[in-house]
């Protein structure tokens, strides 16, 4: 169990987070085939009650997200353990394989490098933490207690539609890392405008950024700029946690 537990303390979670159109998508496939580790789009976790409401152009409360926060968490442990051979008692489902995340890797080799090539004009870089367990999510993750909840330092009072039983889950201390992609408004206009197929409307953009708290003072928090490429927001990543 000592074993276990030390290589669970190794593991590595990574939130790409920000605002609607700053690419968490396509920077989070980039990072699996780079590290070599599962991604999920956090989207692809929310319940269908929370989709109809985006659909309609309805902000979600928060209420609506704090199950929704929890299951990431939840998942995002869930998939760590069993790459570690871990037996956990709560059963769930990572999307890691749906179309959603298979057209966030097809539009990353779109914009130009692709992937392999990406891989090895960084593989310099990645020395131990290439070898790492762990797993990428990409969240909007805009307020700080919503980001406490992907931490594990705070758990709803409701449980995750996603399992009845989540205690071993929630017992569970991973390392976790934010990562900001940070970009202007009117970019990010100029993005969500030339998007099609995307239940975020436009003119969410605006609450978005209204409610954002900017997580850059908070620990194990790396900041990327979204007019940096896709292949230089990698690099970014990859020195900050290979410190």
């Amino acid at each position: 169990m000592e074993g276990d537990r030390n290589e669970i303390n190794h593991a590595i979670f990574l939130v790409v987070m920000g605002v609607s159109g700053t690419g968490k998508s396509t920077l989070g496939a980039a990072l699996s085939n780079a590290l070599k580790l599962p991604f999920i789009d956090g989207d692809d976790l929310h319940p269908p009650s929370n989709v109809a409401k985006m659909t309609r152009g309805e902000a979600l409360t928060d209420e609506d997200r704090k199950p929704w926060l929890a299951r990431i968490r939840q998942t995002a442990v869930k998939s760590i353990l069993d790459q570690l051979g871990v037996p956990a008692s709560t059963d769930i489902e990572p999307c890691i394989n749906k179309p959603e995340t298979r057209r966030a890797m097809d539009k990353f080799e779109e914009e130009g490098m692709p992937v392999e090539e990406c891989r090895g004009t960084i593989s310099p870089l990645l020395s131990e933490v290439q070898h790492r367990p762990g797993i990428i999510i990409a969240c909007s993750a805009l307020k700080k207690t919503y980001r406490d909840i992907l931490r594990g330092l705070t758990r709803p009072t409701s449980p995750s539609p996603c399992c009845e039983d989540s205690s071993d889950l929630n017992a569970v201390t991973i390392q976790t890392w934010f990562v900001f992609l940070k970009g202007s408004k009117d970019m990010l206009m100029d993005r969500m405008q030339k998007r099609k197929g995307h239940f975020m409307k436009v003119q969410m953009l605006e609450s978005q950024l209204g409610t954002l708290e900017s997580p850059e003072d908070e620990p194990d928090v790396i900041t990327v700029p979204i007019e940096c490429s896709t292949e230089e927001q990698v690099r970014c990543v990859v020195m900050a946690i290979d410190l």
